[in-house]
């Protein structure tokens, strides 16, 4: 995997610049009054509890959200219903992949990007090493099992076919839910889409030699972050500046300390604790690698240009976004 390697070692301009996010600098978000009442966000995380959402656990536990002036309700629902509810100016904030982005400001829904939290796009396609599965042409004539033709699977899916001069039509593709694991393991499938930090780690802990191919090798694309509405932004921007420092914070102490955050992920996350330890762990550090950045939160908008190319050409989009206004890199601290 080439661009996913395990950062075991961070480098020291690196970890100054999260000291900094974490320990107080001029950059640092000036803390809210103590006195004050903190203002309530319901924020929709698009997954179930999982140790990949560390940095917002942290954030909690480590009080940058209340230092932030906020009181956070983790709420693990469906990612097109918090693309609603913020489009909608029911809620300030949720998590979101960069595809939904441009798919509801296509609906006229004002949504705006504001924190880059992944830096490249999670999603990728796994094979037993066996069956030569070595590069995105070799796709072609093969059975791939997805999640469903939706979401990030489905558009990740599309950006590896297209770098291998392939089309949906070349291949076979069969929705098979979360079963992807089992669904590799057992034959079912030639090849499965997956998430890079996660079912890779599941499939070497059960003994199976993988191959994977991840989105990042071929396409840089707008991942996973934190996106508000206009509204918030023209009437509370304060508001949003603070969310999205705490969140860097949060971001930038799992960086640093990843064993302290997989503990404190123990307190959200019903089971963890029963799981296999050493995978959840490989979980994390491959998540940390792919959100570290020069600037943690930083939106790339060359990223922004390549997902819409590749929506254009799914032809999820009928034309060009003026993508200035899908995104900001306005409240990310330095």
């Amino acid at each position: 995997m080439k661009r996913f390697i395990i950062m075991i070692i961070i480098t020291l301009s690196f970890i100054l610049t999260g000291c900094a996010l974490i320990t107080g600098t001029d950059e640092e978000p000036e803390a809210a009054d103590n006195d004050a009442p903190l203002d309530h966000i319901r924020l929709p995380m698009g997954f179930i509890p999982n140790v990949q959402f560390a940095p917002f656990y942290v954030a909690a536990e480590k009080g940058f959200f209340r230092d932030a002036g906020l009181d956070i309700e983790f709420d693990y629902s469906y990612e097109t219903n918090g693309v609603t509810l913020v489009g909608a100016e029911e809620l300030p904030f949720a998590l979101v992949s960069g595809e939904q982005v441009l798919l509801a400001r296509a609906q006229d829904l004002p949504i705006v990007y504001v924190l880059a939290w992944w830096q490249e796009y999670p999603v990728g396609v796994a094979a037993l090493t066996e069956d030569e599965i070595n590069d995105p042409a070799d796709l072609e004539g093969k059975k791939i099992g997805i999640p469903g033709l939706f979401g990030a699977s489905y558009v990740g899916l599309q950006a590896i076919l297209e770098a291998g001069n392939l089309g949906e039509e070349d291949i076979v593709l069969d929705a098979i839910g979360f079963n992807q694991v089992e669904a590799l393991a057992s034959g079912q499938e030639d090849a499965v889409v997956i998430y890079v930090n996660n079912e890779p780690h599941q499939l070497r802990a059960l003994g199976y030699d993988i191959t994977v191919l991840p989105v990042a090798d071929y396409a840089h694309l707008a991942s996973n972050g934190i996106i508000t509405n206009e509204a918030t932004i023209a009437q509370n921007p304060d508001l949003v500046r603070r969310m999205v420092q705490a969140v860097q914070r949060g971001v930038a102490y799992t960086i640093i300390n990843p064993e302290e955050a997989f503990e404190i992920s123990k307190n959200y996350v019903e089971g963890l604790a029963e799981l296999d330890q050493g995978v959840q762990m490989k979980v994390l550090l491959t998540s940390i690698a792919i959100w570290q950045a020069e600037r943690l939160g930083y939106s790339d908008p060359e990223s922004w240009e390549n997902m819409q190319e590749v929506l254009l050409n799914m032809s999820l989009l009928d034309e060009p976004l003026d993508l200035s206004e899908a995104f900001s890199n306005e409240f990310v601290g330095e």
